[in-house]
């Protein structure tokens, strides 16, 4: 799969059933922010982690210094939004709290990000003791390190899940995502070999061309 031909990975079914096991009664519509913010808080901070421990072999670089990692245009991660921190706490009564404190976090530190990740983890119809066990499947991914991306893993794992959530949602699922074959017969029909497309509607990631 270093290919990035779009195929799939071979794992994403087992997370999904697993993931999906983990939503108990709560509806596909309230669930999908859930996994896939938790996927994206993975995707930074695993590429943070990255340029942390290549700043951490130069002599003189310090990894606490932001520009360092605007300068690969990188979010910076605060340490209470950092992934081993939060997987640390998966088992904390308070990881709600933990996470949307994490998101907040991450807003304030990058405006870009600025009211667009979701921050509602702490409410009371969120089992905690599954969201940990949330954390801990979210965990076994490498989404943002060097080899990850080469493989544009994070894209395929979070178009993949947009998938699957919208044909559990039913009627109106899909309004927010094209599959993936449709994005390909698209694609072949434009045959953008020249210049540039865009298409501000794009949605999903495999929408980008």
């Amino acid at each position: 799969m270093a290919n990035g031909t779009g195929s799939n990975l071979g794992f994403e079914e087992r997370l999904w059933t697993a993931a999906d096991k983990l939503r108990g009664t709560m509806d596909a519509s309230e669930y999908k922010h859930v996994v896939l913010g938790l996927i994206f808080l993975k995707y930074i901070s695993d590429t943070f982690e990255e340029i942390n421990n290549r700043i951490q072999q130069q002599e003189y670089a310090d990894k606490e210094d932001r520009d360092e990692y605007l300068a690969e245009n990188v979010f910076w991660v605060p340490q209470s939004a950092r992934w081993p921190h939060l997987m640390s706490k998966a088992k904390d009564p308070k990881i709600g709290i933990i996470i949307d404190e994490a998101m907040t976090a991450n807003e304030t530190e990058n405006p870009r990000l600025k009211s667009v990740l979701p921050k509602d983890y702490a409410r009371p119809a969120l089992d905690k003791f599954c969201l940990g066990q949330l954390i801990d499947l979210v965990s076994t991914i490498g989404l943002g390190d060097a080899e990850s991306r080469a493989k544009d893993i994070f894209v395929r794992v979070y178009e993949y899940f947009l998938g699957k959530f919208a044909t559990s949602e039913g009627k109106g699922g899909g309004e927010f995502h094209t599959p993936q074959c449709m994005v390909r017969l698209l694609v072949e029909m434009l045959e953008p070999y020249a210049g540039r497309v865009y298409d501000p509607c794009c949605g999903s990631g495999g929408m980008f061309v």
